[in-house]
């Protein structure tokens, strides 16, 4: 195909005497079947930069859960926020609280929140 189109276009330019410098083709037009493979391969080929961009995104999650751990690590208040931000998460979900036993619970409850 491309030999055929080489060839007329040569011999257009001896008839007409012209100066080609540049020549390529613009429009493709493909078979049934040809299209076909070419829709899969540009399907396979988003679905690989998907899957680049989303393990890309774990990644920079991961790193972000590991630089948190080492702050919480180093640092006790951050540490005591953590667990009082889950504390809080934990108290929204209770609807009534029944305390009973001895009378040192509340001494016992301060003790526990006081650490």
């Amino acid at each position: 195909m491309v030999n055929l189109f080489q060839n007329h276009v040569v011999s257009l330019i001896r008839i007409y005497r012209l100066r080609v410098f540049d020549a390529g083709i613009r429009v493709v037009i493909l078979t049934g079947e040809m299209k076909e493979i070419m829709n899969q391969v540009l399907i396979a080929e988003k679905k690989a930069q998907a899957n680049s961009i989303m393990r890309r995104e774990e990644t920079a999650s991961t790193r972000s859960l590991l630089n948190t751990a080492k702050l919480m690590e180093e640092n006790e208040v951050l540490w005591k926020l953590k667990e009082m931000e889950y504390m809080e998460k934990i108290a929204e979900k209770i609807g009534d609280i029944t305390i009973s036993g001895n009378t040192n619970i509340v001494s016992q409850l301060k003790e526990i929140f006081a650490k």
